[in-house]
């Protein structure tokens, strides 16, 4: 455990991940998938108030920032029309997968389903970024998930409690991030299919 202050430090790194993602979809250098981006905002925004109500601490406020981000990400790809990522069949069906999830969420009495559903109605909505982050890592921003998936230890590490409440949705961020963030630095999709970096085909909607 450490001190709850490093809390702050989750935060910063948090902005400065933001900072980075944002600025370069509004280059056009990244094109975030709206899907997986809409989504994470409404569960991250969803998964704070949950946290609250479980009296989690300021370990909560890491999760605020799972939403926000999210969130200024999405209204950054709409300043740019060449950030944009055309939405596919597969994109779409994780979604109604990941919003499915939520209604399950919103409506089951249990906590530890509803909580287990939530998490899987998230890891759906970063599907087509790990798929995207596959075919066409050239068209990702690593320095987010890494720093996002460094957040969430931090705030793992804050916890004065280890409860399924405030572990299961961090601890699943970080693996997620952390995963991305591999992929799109390795370029391990175009490597493994023999191309020299990775694609940029249906990129525009």
């Amino acid at each position: 455990m450490i001190a709850s202050q490093f809390i702050y430090l989750a935060l910063v790194l948090s902005a400065v991940g933001a900072f980075g993602y944002v600025r370069d979809t509004l280059k056009g250098v990244t094109s975030p998938n709206r899907v997986t981006w809409s989504l994470w905002a409404v569960e991250g925004i969803l998964a704070f108030v949950l946290e609250i109500q479980d009296r989690v601490g300021p370990a909560s406020l890491m999760t605020l920032m799972l939403g926000l981000v999210p969130f200024v990400v999405v209204a950054a790809s709409f300043a740019n029309p060449h950030s944009v990522w055309k939405i596919g069949v597969f994109d779409v069906v994780c979604g109604v997968i990941s919003v499915a999830g939520l209604a399950f969420w919103a409506f089951v009495n249990e906590p530890t389903m509803a909580l287990i559903a939530f998490v899987v109605a998230d890891q759906m909505a970063g599907l087509p970024t790990l798929r995207k982050s596959w075919l066409a890592p050239s068209t990702e921003s690593p320095g987010v998930f890494f720093l996002g998936s460094m957040n969430c230890a931090i705030t793992l590490l804050t916890l004065n409690a280890v409860t399924t409440a405030g572990v299961l949705f961090p601890g699943c961020v970080l693996v997620g991030d952390l995963i991305l963030g591999v992929l799109i630095v390795s370029r391990a999709g175009p490597r493994l299919r023999g191309e020299r970096s990775g694609v940029k085909t249906a990129k525009l909607a």
